[in-house]
């Protein structure tokens, strides 16, 4: 029997604290926000669990829980994986021992919720997987209550995915153990290789191992020669940003797609080359790579329900009264002479006015009250 977890009440929380900052968390708040057709109570919800005012949370299989300040019972019920679901679960785990290793890093790869969808095992929740209920008088779906329940259950899946698992239906203890059951391949599965007679394998001796990657070895571009014509500097640079590629590529196993244009702004704000793109696009590209120089060079219109969430999280995060009147166009939003940019990597993109320029003006958030607040 898979045993519940519990976990202390969150304090009260400041104003434009953020909700979800992991690709999986995110993807457990967009499960619950899609099934709400009440923005309001989304944002009361919101509002509500950064007060402090909900209870000690406990986590079990296919069940969240917890009692609100005002003696209100609230629960989430997900929708639990079955057993041959988890069979397969595990054998995309035991696959690959990377796998095993994000897990227990606390972290949840997307290359693992995506072999697991190959397998037709749902680990993210969607439309329908969530139930809320309560045993207050709103009748909203999810209320007040359970949707700060869900908000501040996100906090608690960024910390640890086994969160997760353990609502989908097993715990990490449950999940470890069947996990060093295992046998990959398992015997006597379609194409698995024959053993080998353990004298014949102690016979062959242990072989070496092979030098591992050096991929903290910090790149020293080789000392070149002046020559006519040859701009050594450059070169050197050019050197440093290939071996850069090549780490990034044996690491991630691919290398994002970019533009001449977008290459040209990489080298500049990575190895300092001088590709005459202008200091605006070094120093935004430095916070936000592609993304980031897509708001600084170009406008577009976002969807209306990402913009819709958007206001509701900044009404919900402002201190005091409402916000001020924001001009918005397409995926700029003004108030006064600061500028958020909506990226269409999901990300809030900060401006500030020189002049008659917008130049970028930090990280990018997700949550804009952050940055108007």
């Amino acid at each position: 029997m898979t045993d519940p977890r519990g976990f202390a009440a969150f304090p009260p929380q400041r104003a434009g604290a953020r909700f979800a900052t992991t690709w999986w968390g995110r993807a457990w708040i967009k499960a619950m926000e899609d099934t709400s057709l009440d923005q309001t109570l989304l944002r009361r919800g919101r509002a509500y669990a950064k007060t402090g005012r909900l209870g000690p949370i406990t986590v079990s299989p296919g069940r969240i829980a917890a009692v609100a300040e005002d003696e209100y019972d609230t629960v989430v019920a997900v929708e639990q994986l079955g057993d041959a679901e988890w069979e397969r679960f595990l054998d995309q785990v035991a696959a690959k021992a990377g796998h095993i290793a994000a897990l227990l890093d606390r972290d949840m790869p997307h290359e693992l919720v995506a072999d697991a969808d190959d397998a037709a095992v749902p680990l993210l929740p969607s439309v329908g997987d969530l139930t809320p209920e309560c045993s207050c008088p709103d009748w909203g779906h999810p209320c007040v209550h359970a949707a700060a329940l869900c908000y501040q259950v996100s906090w608690l899946l960024d910390a640890d995915p086994f969160v997760l698992l353990l609502m989908r239906g097993r715990g990490e203890r449950e999940l470890i153990e069947a996990l060093q059951r295992r046998d990959t391949p398992r015997a006597g599965a379609a194409g698995a290789p024959r053993g080998v007679p353990a004298a014949e394998a102690f016979a062959a001796g242990v072989p070496p191992l092979p030098q591992p990657p050096p991929f903290e070895v910090v790149f020293t571009a080789p000392a070149l020669e002046p020559g006519a014509g040859v701009d050594v500097a450059a070169l050197a640079a050019l050197a440093a940003s290939a071996a850069a590629r090549a780490r990034e590529l044996l690491l991630r196993g691919r290398l994002p797609d970019l533009t001449p244009h977008q290459d040209h702004v990489r080298l500049a704000a990575d190895h300092g080359l001088d590709a005459g793109v202008g200091a605006a696009a070094v120093e935004i590209w430095r916070y936000g790579g592609a993304d980031g120089l897509d708001t600084l060079e170009t406008s577009w219109t976002p969807p209306s329900r990402d913009l819709a969430r958007a206001q509701a999280r900044l009404e919900a995060g402002w201190e005091g009264a409402g916000p001020p009147a924001i001009r918005a166009w397409r995926n700029r939003w003004t108030l006064g002479d600061r500028q958020m940019r909506y990226g269409r990597d999901g990300r809030w993109y900060p401006f500030a006015r020189r002049g008659d320029e917008w130049w970028p003006a930090g990280p990018p958030e997700r949550d804009p009250a952050t940055l108007m607040g």
